[in-house]
């Protein structure tokens, strides 16, 4: 492969804090230590599948001047788009008026080349690194990756930046939903993200002094979470929090989901926190109609991010810019505490990482009271 002098950088998926803090030090690694050209792609994948496509972020030349400023800003200045799997790329059928999906990965491939681009930066979860993966074994296709998600279910790194924001997120929401809680005497439900996994419940919630916790990990038995709120009301305290992953269920009972999924886009979850409430009034709760359900939704993407996401978000950005010098490309930058080190998108992609219901920290929560919904 010949000498490297321009590197594409994108952000894939869904938005979350840190994003812009990796992007940064893409590019001030690049610039400062490489002597690189660095090209911002807009919207993920859409810069690439279509030259003549259009955002008001569009596909910029990243400068030092450029990222100056942007370590402390939420979101992406890149833009980011969760439709855009180039394997499976919805396009509207003419015929017979639906959307329909194909695969434009060679079109990807094509336009990559078009940019005059020698490698890319993929930044994002485990269906980012699955696609990098892919694109990858596609033919001579430079990527490395670098993980991204709130949820912290990829299985190949410590932690996720974006995560730990998040948890402050939802702990200090938990903060000001229990005042109205304990004004009103209610059970308040409160529906966070997180998926397949549920480690933003587990860690939210118990930093927030969730008296229930529930994640996808341990189908919940409803007379088990009653039996908590009865045994709290007689010890004086007639108000309870429980914080439900967006991805838990009733055991026995099925997933919710917003709608059937859409072509081009992931199945999205919703309506778990409205699920445990039917479940509760079904159960003849004497309090059910103190039953409030909050739903945080995407404000757990938002905000500037914690100075932990900002640091692992620069670390993470600084060594995928010496993988790609390295031309050690198919691998994505990983935490191994205390170290940064380089993983095979194979391994990146092999496991989802995902609660140990027998885990010490659940473990840890039930030695403190918390009810985690089984018996």
């Amino acid at each position: 492969m010949a000498d490297i002098k321009k590197i594409g950088v994108m952000t894939c998926g869904g938005d979350c804090p840190g994003l812009n803090a990796v992007v940064r030090a893409v590019t001030l690694t690049a610039i400062r230590h490489y002597g690189w050209k660095v090209l911002g792609i807009e919207d993920s994948m859409q810069g690439l599948i279509n030259l003549d496509y259009r955002s008001p972020n569009g596909n910029i030349e990243l400068t030092e001047s450029v990222v100056e400023d942007i370590l402390s800003k939420g979101g992406t200045i890149l833009g980011c788009d969760n439709h855009s799997d180039p394997f499976k790329f919805a396009i509207h059928d003419e015929h017979t008026g639906k959307k329909t999906e194909i695969d434009v990965s060679d079109k990807v491939l094509a336009n990559f080349k078009a940019l005059g681009l020698d490698a890319l930066v993929m930044i994002g979860g485990d269906g980012t690194m699955g696609i990098a993966n892919r694109l990858s074994a596609k033919g001579h296709f430079p990527v490395v990756g670098v993980p991204k998600t709130i949820d912290n279910d990829l299985g190949a790194t410590d932690y996720t930046f974006g995560f730990d924001t998040a948890i402050g997120t939802i702990s200090e929401a938990i903060d000001k939903i229990q005042d109205t809680a304990r004004s009103h005497d209610r059970a308040l439900v409160v529906e966070v993200m997180g998926r397949d996994a549920g480690w933003l419940a587990l860690h939210g919630g118990m930093a927030g002094g969730a008296h229930v916790i529930l994640i996808p990990e341990i189908p919940y038995d409803v007379e088990t979470i009653l039996a908590k709120i009865h045994e709290r009301e007689k010890k004086g305290h007639p108000f309870t929090i429980i914080v439900i992953a967006e991805g838990a269920k009733p055991s026995g009972g099925s997933l919710s989901f917003a709608g059937e999924r859409k072509a081009g886009e992931m199945a999205r979850y919703g309506g778990a926190g409205q699920q445990l409430e039917a479940c509760l009034r079904a159960a003849k709760f004497r309090g059910a109609d103190d039953v409030r359900v909050s739903v945080l939704g995407y404000i757990q993407r938002g905000g500037s991010p914690s100075a932990f996401d900002r640091i692992l978000g620069t670390r993470f950005g600084e060594f995928a810019a010496h993988l790609v010098a390295q031309k050690k490309f198919a691998h994505m930058a990983s935490l191994k505490t205390p170290e940064i080190v380089a993983v095979p998108f194979e391994e990146a992609c092999k496991t989802q990482k995902r609660v140990d219901p027998n885990g010490q920290l659940v473990q840890s929560a039930k030695t403190l009271g918390i009810c985690m919904g089984n018996k």
